[in-house]
């Protein structure tokens, strides 16, 4: 039986999100992937050779956060529905969240990696992702205490 590939979104926020999310690139070699991301001097340069959207910068002390984080939902859901993947993987942070909890009630496989910074504590949108995400890995032996369920396979650095 021939089974079809199915299409992997990458989607973080920008910084080091970013930058960890970018070194699965490697990973991606020969599949049909796109990556979501927020538009920044770092995503615009990277991005340019590879099939991507951008989501809206959203900081969450900031007075439009709550609009950005609005906007952010109808655009994770529209490039889901048009690019249909069947795996979303995320290094985080709040503006994934959209993408991950929407893609799940879609019916998608979740990946989150809990970001190589947190060695003894979870994040705000890894304690978001957690109860949901069909697999949730951490960098750090040591965060198996902080998420129990959660796989460690080592850093993606």
């Amino acid at each position: 039986m021939n089974r079809k590939k199915s299409k992997v979104c990458l989607v973080s926020s920008c910084g080091g999100h970013f930058m960890e999310l970018m070194q699965l690139l490697p990973a991606m070699e020969g599949k049909d992937f796109y990556i979501v991301t927020e538009r920044n001097v770092a995503s615009t340069g990277t991005l340019k050779n590879y099939r991507h959207y951008y989501l809206f910068q959203q900081e969450r002390h900031h007075l439009g956060f709550v609009f950005k984080f609005a906007a952010n939902i109808l655009l994770s859901a529209f490039y889901l529905l048009k690019e249909n993947p069947g795996v979303i993987i995320t290094t985080g942070a709040g503006a994934s969240y959209p993408t991950c909890r929407i893609g799940k009630l879609l019916g998608k496989k979740v990946v989150y990696i809990e970001s190589f910074a947190k060695i003894d504590s979870c994040s705000v949108t890894g304690k978001m992702v957690y109860p949901f995400a069909d697999y949730f890995l951490v960098q750090w032996e040591e965060m198996n205490k902080v998420y129990p369920k959660a796989i460690y396979h080592g850093t993606v650095y």
